[in-house]
């Protein structure tokens, strides 16, 4: 069984913590894309973890997490993960972790470049998380990168290594006007993390064949959400990689194998974090509210999530490219407060209505076209069957389902691993 879990929306839908929830039922989690520009919060007998960059399988101990070759790996970052879980008596070593050798590093000076064109475009920004995403990305099809398998291969690493470094020192100098960096500092940084994660790297298309050749169930784990996608997201306010799950076996390293299943994650409201288009934001007080009653804030920045209804055709276009089969709705409980729940059901656009995602461009002129559904006002976290919820409460969750074209399977009512409802 291939099972890919994505986000329907622009990220921070609560996939860590769907993730968490179904892993139980695989032997291995794969994360095939991105980098530590967005976090994945799970909640369980261990405490609140927030995870940047290692799979969300790695709370569970018979579980093999993979670090694939779609993803850009800060070293300096994943030091600091693995080392507050084990802190926590979280178990990490190489049986449990495997980076792939084609995943590509990270390094201090794109994180310099990334804060350094923000400020460059200053009222223009594209609201980056500033650690150094889309000049990784940049790098790497530029070929100008340094891959986890190279830290293998010292001198063949150190050699081109110096000459990359030549290369960027161009930009940061002629560019921006700032210092270049020193090559002795980064080849100290590059050896320190060389050696704390050699034993980690690996081929992982080599595991992860042999795994699925022995009847092993395999997750993929994506980042972000479908409108955060470069090719299909709100361009140029993306991130750097595919987020869609058709891209879940290339980035895991596995392009020969097809997806059984795809599940997709979705909020039973709308949130977004970073710059960009968001046609159903609310503003002021009603803003203010549903931020503090869900906990709105970056997982990996601590930004105010900007918030708003359920947006019903943006979310049935990102159910749409992301092929879903299922999807899993959550934080319903956090509507509870509300005595009546909105709900974006098209947008007007140009002196007309339509249930369709815009374009890019042209979202920035749509605007919400609202319907409301009476709400429960009842607190919900304690359901654990279908009929333990009120009508109002099972009545949106069907409406929803029935507006973008998918069945709901699972409803979260609250953070905790217990705290949700299997619809069917």
């Amino acid at each position: 069984m291939l099972t890919s879990i994505v986000g329907i929306n622009w990220g921070d839908e609560g996939k860590g913590r769907m993730v968490d929830l179904l892993s139980a039922d695989y032997d291995i989690v794969c994360r095939y894309q991105g980098g530590n520009n967005a976090g994945h919060t799970v909640i369980n007998d261990l405490g609140k973890f927030i995870l940047n960059l290692l799979p969300s399988g790695i709370l569970r101990e018979d579980v093999v997490n993979v670090m694939g070759n779609g993803m850009v790996i800060d070293l300096e970052h994943l030091s600091g993960e693995i080392g507050r879980l084990r802190a926590a008596g979280v178990k990490i070593s190489p049986e449990n972790l495997k980076i792939s050798d084609k995943a590509i590093v990270c390094f201090p000076y794109h994180r310099l470049l990334d804060v350094l064109e923000e400020e460059r475009l200053a009222g223009e920004a594209y609201g980056s998380t500033r650690r150094g995403i889309s000049p990784v990305y940049g790098d790497k099809y530029m070929k100008k990168c340094i891959r986890m398998g190279d830290l293998l291969e010292k001198e063949y690493c150190h050699h081109t290594f110096s000459h990359i470094l030549q290369y960027k020192n161009l930009t940061i100098s002629g560019v921006y006007g700032k210092e270049p960096v020193k090559e002795e500092d980064m080849m100290q940084w590059l050896d320190k993390y060389t050696e704390e994660f050699k034993d980690y790297i690996c081929d992982t298309t080599q595991y992860l064949n042999e795994a699925v050749k022995n009847g092993k169930r395999v997750m993929f784990e994506a980042q972000l959400g479908a409108l955060r996608d470069i090719d299909f997201g709100i361009y140029p306010f993306t991130s750097s990689s595919s987020t869609i799950a058709a891209y879940a076996p290339i980035g895991a390293g596995v392009p020969n194998l097809k997806l059984d299943r795809v599940v997709g994650i979705m909020k039973a409201y709308s949130t977004c974090v970073g710059e960009g288009p968001f046609t159903a934001e609310w503003f002021g007080e009603e803003a203010e509210q549903l931020r503090a009653a869900g906990g709105e804030y970056g997982a990996a920045t601590g930004r105010p999530r900007r918030v708003g209804p359920f947006d019903v055709p943006a979310s049935r276009y990102g159910i749409l490219v992301q092929g879903c089969d299922e999807i899993a709705l959550t934080k319903l409980d956090v509507l509870s407060y509300m005595k009546e729940i909105p709900v974006c059901v098209r947008y007007a656009l140009d002196g007309a209505e339509t249930e369709l995602f815009p374009y890019s461009a042209k979202l920035n002129r749509a605007t919400p076209v609202i319907e409301t559904l009476p709400g429960w006002q009842c607190d919900i976290s304690a359901c654990r069957k279908v009929e333990d919820l009120p009508k109002e409460a099972l009545d949106y969750i069907r409406y929803i389902e029935k507006a973008v074209g998918c069945r709901i399977k699972y409803v979260s009512v609250g953070a905790a691993r217990d705290e949700y409802i299997v619809m069917y």
